[in-house]
């Protein structure tokens, strides 16, 4: 969040993402003062008159991190179409980007989660803030699909929104620890046959 007095230099955005550059490499606890400051370009003393702390900093790329990818995603799922079309579109992004680098280094936020989650109440907070906004968009999307005929009798909303939401994090947290494009392309098939 800015703070009054800050300069106008570092509200910019290119800090952050330098910032989240680093910290996405590294993990919270292995990023040192010296890396953010070779990654940003700032001096020591800069990057703590702008950010006040390296939590902050770390906080602020997380919240950067969360809104495009999560805005990236809702606007998958709320695409013209059938459902099974969205549900896949959105694994195949998931695939896409877990894949799309050399470092593999998996979904920022996820990987947030599982350093620091039990720790850190704002890695906590962000992280909730992700998955209920993807879980009430999944919900939206099925709730359109059993209007439109294309979920099966007998399965609720909330059921195969859960059901979803549990497989897609899990293949991103997979994707990331096993490296399997093969193996990922079959789990994101087995998810969507829950809607045959």
């Amino acid at each position: 969040m800015s703070k009054s007095g800050r300069p106008r230099e570092f509200e910019d955005t290119t800090v952050i993402d330098a910032a989240m550059e680093v910290f996405w490499k590294n993990g919270y606890e292995a990023c040192s003062t010296d890396d953010l400051c070779k990654g940003t370009g700032l001096g020591r003393g800069s990057l703590y008159n702008a950010f006040g702390s390296k939590h902050e900093l770390y906080e602020q790329a997380l919240l950067r991190y969360h809104r495009a990818g999560i805005d990236a995603q809702i606007d998958i799922l709320r695409r013209p179409g059938r459902l099974r079309e969205r549900l896949r579109a959105l694994l195949e992004w998931a695939i896409r980007e877990d894949f799309s680098d050399a470092g593999r280094r998996g979904c920022l936020i996820i990987n947030a989660a599982m350093e620091r989650a039990q720790k850190d109440p704002a890695v906590e907070r962000i992280f909730k803030q992700h998955v209920d906004r993807l879980g009430q968009a999944l919900s939206e999307a099925i709730e359109e699909g059993r209007n439109a005929g294309e979920v099966p009798s007998g399965r609720r909303t909330s059921e195969l929104a859960a059901l979803f939401l549990s497989s897609y994090y899990g293949l991103r947290v997979l994707n990331a620890a096993a490296q399997n494009r093969g193996m990922a392309d079959q789990v994101a098939e087995g998810v969507l046959n829950v809607l045959n």
